[in-house]
């Protein structure tokens, strides 16, 4: 028999959890329209706005929520509608960002992928991550965003694979994705400090985003958001067990030095090619990455590793713990990687 698969690219998306999925199916019962002015529709939109609080109230967010399909639309409404005009972004958003800023100056950052607070001295819109991706490398954003307000700006921050393991980043506005933390793919948000930060475009939710809103996922959103995080304690153990044998096996870890998720790893195997490696760890049963899910797709070396000056981009891949991995997930994927590397 084949060993079980070991699924280690959580990152791109979480598997859906138990109590998300019934919420979800709770959802689709609740069918009528939360914009229809009738007791169905009524009904309808009480249970949307139910959602709404208990997500601003699991993240702490005081300020208005927008649902979306997910962080990359959230973005492009932040971006897109902004009373501020766009000034810098900095140089490891991740795709979904950068596509609506090819023509924006790049925030350098440093060999370990931080952006310099001072750096975003500006007074319009500004867009930093809180977490990337693909070296889980933690942003400064408390310092990011007093630097841009003293300088009269507005902070934007992807906030995608941070929301439900970390505090939600003192920022302006914020795009989340519920699929990274355990919720339904599509659907999102945009945590919106001040409806005076956006220009109304009409249609639904405040007139801030068009269509019939997804109640279902609204519901399963809540529920996943609300779930209990004590696994990211694991995590960070199961991480340094993960760390410490690559290291041990002559592999490198990228970004050490930088604070980083517990969840979110990239590493070098000295020799061997990104893509020989996904192929392998495939044919291993193991799931993992090279970059995001959208680099990795089209196999495309990684501008986040560029833009830290990485000299090895093309030998690294992306390990991502999620809440179901176990040491013996671990321990499987050290042993096929001290199989590939030899």
């Amino acid at each position: 028999m084949p060993p079980e698969p070991i699924y280690l690219d959580h990152a791109a998306t979480a598997p859906l959890l138990p109590e998300a999925r019934a919420a979800w199916l709770e959802g689709a019962t609740i069918w009528a329209n939360p914009s229809s002015p009738h007791k169905p529709g009524r009904a309808a939109r009480a249970a949307l706005e139910d959602a709404r609080e208990r997500i601003k109230a699991a993240l702490g967010w005081t300020g208005e929520l927008v649902f979306t399909s997910g962080a990359s639309e959230a973005l492009a409404i932040a971006i897109q509608r902004s009373e501020a005009p766009l000034l810098a972004v900095s140089a490891i958003e991740h795709d979904a960002l950068l596509r609506l800023a090819r023509d924006v100056p790049r925030l350098p950052v440093d060999r370990a992928g931080r952006v310099e607070a001072a750096a975003a001295s500006l007074p319009g819109l500004v867009a930093v991550q809180q977490v990337n991706s693909e070296t889980g490398t933690i942003q400064g954003i408390a310092a990011i965003a007093e630097t841009v307000r003293a300088a009269g700006g507005v902070l934007l921050c992807d906030g995608a694979q941070g929301a439900g393991k970390r505090p939600v980043p003192d920022a302006d506005l914020v795009a989340i994705s519920a699929h990274k933390f355990g919720g339904p793919i599509g659907i999102g948000a945009l945590l919106v400090r001040d409806w005076a930060l956006l220009h109304p475009s009409g249609g639904q939710e405040r007139g801030y985003r068009g269509g019939t809103e997804n109640l279902p996922g609204a519901l399963a959103m809540a529920a996943a958001i609300e779930a209990d995080s004590a696994w990211l304690a694991q995590a960070a153990q199961l991480r340094a067990v993960l760390e410490s044998g690559i290291e041990r096996l002559g592999g490198e870890v990228v970004g050490k030095e930088a604070a980083r998720i517990a969840t979110i790893g990239s590493y070098r195997m000295p020799g061997k090619s990104s893509v020989a490696q996904l192929i392998r760890f495939d044919s291993l049963g193991i799931a993992v990455s090279a970059g995001s899910a959208c680099s990795s797709g089209s196999l495309k070396t990684s501008h986040v590793l560029q833009a830290i000056g990485y000299p090895h981009p093309g030998e690294v891949i992306r390990v991502s713990i999620g809440r179901e991995t176990r040491e013996a997930d671990i321990e499987r994927f050290l042993a096929a990687w001290g199989e590939i590397a030899a």
